[in-house]
């Protein structure tokens, strides 16, 4: 595992993150960090854990970034979440806009959560981001996330997502999976560190 010393992202040193395990997607279904398996440490060993996605292109137009996690010893990944999203988006014409988006949200919900909105699928069109957990494997208290992206709309947009909430559960969490809401990730990787 690689260390990077004094990483910053969004202006704010975070201390060093080790990079634990990079998935690249190639028409993948889905990508999954699974605590034990491959290499991945998803445990008591940070209490931090940031995912980077770049350049995540769909298969499908039109279609969102999603995630989800699961306790351990789950049987899949339908964890209960309560979330608030927010976006701001300006397009190629000059169109702008920065709103509160309910209809992304959960209120004690187990669908998988949208972190990029409506991605297209031209040959330039993606999505980078981040997801930042916050000690997953306590089991006294529900694990926080953050998430921000930004997207090259599939209408020309250029588009960022702002996610924010908490898995509503004292059990720990030892996987994440990533995926679209439609279709395959065509292409793109994403790799989680653990923060110091």
């Amino acid at each position: 595992m690689a260390n990077y010393n004094a990483i910053k992202y969004d202006g704010f040193s975070k201390g060093t993150l080790t990079l634990i395990k990079t998935l690249t997607a190639s028409s993948s279904a889905t990508l999954s960090f699974v605590d034990g398996t491959s290499d991945v440490v998803l445990d008591s060993t940070y209490k931090e854990y940031l995912f980077i996605f770049n350049d995540i292109h769909p298969a499908t137009d039109q279609t969102n970034l999603v995630f989800q996690g699961n306790v351990a010893g789950g049987s899949g990944y339908d964890e209960t979440t309560t979330t608030t999203t927010f976006q701001s988006q300006h397009s190629e014409g000059g169109s702008s806009e920065l709103s509160y988006e309910s209809g992304m949200d959960q209120a004690q919900g187990t669908a998988f959560q949208r972190i990029a909105h409506e991605i297209g699928n031209g040959n330039d069109e993606c999505s980078s981001g981040y997801l930042h957990l916050f000690n997953p494997s306590s089991t006294t208290f529900v694990k926080h996330f953050i998430a921000e992206s930004q997207s090259y709309r599939y209408n020309d947009y250029s588009h960022r997502l702002f996610t924010a909430g908490y898995f509503n559960t004292t059990s720990a969490i030892d996987e994440i999976q990533f995926k679209m809401s439609s279709g395959n990730i065509d292409a793109g990787v994403i790799q989680l560190f653990g923060v110091a």
